[in-house]
């Protein structure tokens, strides 16, 4: 494999792998046992299923694998828990996961009780020497995955709370309603030139990072911030969903068959809008970033401004210029806000954490796109089509998972993930 991974002890390497899978369980802590099955759409997977699918990576192409002797918690998981690989057999179907009423949620703890208890034992044979380059690597990638799924944790059970006509919250902490009025919007320019994309350096990559190359970028300016609810409800108010003319044509197709006239969890009562966030319905912050905006809608937005949405490759080259690492404030999933929230300091470009941020880039290989050979091949390359790029992170990203490098893809007409925008020219 072409990964990249910074080299650690096998007790460094426990220590992660226990926080982070606590960090599932941390997640799901305020969920009741109804809400470990419930599946609404084909794209939202139950959280016991999630639960599951992250132990079966790390038993089934770790411990399965490497670690002699291992039996199998229990061998009818695999069709359960197997995801996307069709290396690894039969699976069951995504829109059937929430079937899953057996096994029962306990039996589900039980399971990744045994796989880490297992992982511990197997992470215990390498104490005096370490971890060998090859073994580290695929535990990173499992760690990593779970991560990833973390995220996903969060953004459908909003789903599956925020669609149950009851509302009822997530969490109960309090939030100020409206945030400070954000810094008015202005644009900075970034000059011509011949910039190197992709990930660069040492530690962690995914291999659609790979493949560092240089790119010319012509004369842009790109937005200090993201676009807010405010201005995004003036875009609503000057009739942004019914004049076609700012719509891709897929995109005004789906806006008259989905019949949608504003983000996701928005509703309209007496007069003012409200949206379902993770403390239960509240009144939409003006001063916010927008967020659950498909791509469609962002580049109708950014259309009815006369902009555009900057290339991935803009947003990269503008990341590396104008943001210094991850500010200490940056709202990842750590903050526990799980919603958007207005940027403290004005002058920070708020491009890491908060909202995933479209781009106007389809999901395509890097030059020299280093594809894995077996089951984990199966993880970024064959996804490369039909799908757009979106950077930065959000309010669910683990803050150790995101990079300035890092390239999620999700479909056009997707919104259940935190995504905004920032507006380019």
């Amino acid at each position: 494999m072409t990964l990249h991974a910074t080299p650690a002890s096998a007790g460094t390497l426990l220590d992660r792998y226990q926080s982070i899978r606590r960090q599932s369980l941390r997640i799901c802590a305020p969920l009741q046992t109804e809400d470990y099955v419930a599946q609404p759409v084909p794209f939202v997977s139950p959280p016991k299923w999630h639960l599951g699918h992250t132990t079966w990576f790390f038993e089934n192409f770790i411990l399965a694998e490497q670690m002699e002797g291992y039996q199998r918690f229990n061998e009818a998981l695999n069709y359960c828990f197997n995801s996307y690989y069709q290396s690894q057999g039969p699976r069951i179907l995504r829109d059937k996961r929430g079937n899953l009423t057996r096994p029962p949620l306990e039996t589900i703890k039980s399971y990744r009780e045994y796989v880490d208890e297992h992982m511990a034992r197997f992470l215990e044979q390498y104490a005096q020497d370490g971890l060998p380059e090859d073994l580290a690597l695929l535990l990173e990638v499992g760690l990593q995955h779970e991560q990833q799924h973390q995220e996903l944790l969060v953004t459908d059970i909003k789903y599956i709370l925020g669609h149950n006509p009851m509302h009822e919250a997530y969490q109960t902490i309090h939030t100020p309603v409206k945030s400070p009025e954000p810094a008015p919007l202005s644009f900075t320019q970034v000059k011509e030139g011949i910039y190197t994309i992709g990930h660069q350096g040492e530690g962690f990559c995914w291999d659609n990072e790979q493949g560092a190359h240089k790119t010319y970028l012509h004369d842009f300016a790109i937005a200090n911030r993201l676009i807010t609810n405010g201005e995004y409800m003036a875009f609503m108010a000057d009739g942004g969903y019914e004049h076609f003319g700012y719509w891709l044509d897929d995109g005004w197709s789906w806006v008259q068959e989905q019949e949608v006239k504003a983000p996701l969890y928005w509703y309209k009562q007496e007069g003012d809008w409200w949206h379902y966030t993770m403390q239960g319905l509240q009144p939409v912050d003006p001063n916010a970033p927008v967020t659950h905006i498909n791509y469609y809608e962002a580049d109708a937005f950014a259309n009815w401004k006369g902009m555009r949405l900057p290339t991935e490759q803009e947003w990269e080259a503008a990341c590396r210029l104008l943001c210094q690492g991850i500010p200490e404030e940056a709202n990842f999933v750590e903050s526990e806000r799980f919603h958007p929230t207005a940027p403290a300091n004005s002058q920070d470009f708020q491009m890491l954490g908060n909202t995933w941020e479209w781009t106007g880039s389809a999901y395509l290989p890097y030059p020299n796109y280093p594809r894995f050979k077996g089951a984990l091949g199966e993880y970024n390359g064959k996804f490369m089509v039909n799908q757009m790029v979106l950077r930065g992170g959000s309010c669910a990203t683990p803050r150790s998972h995101i990079r300035m490098s890092y390239r999620n893809f999700f479909y056009p007409q997707e919104r259940w993930q935190f995504t905004g925008l920032r507006l380019a020219k």
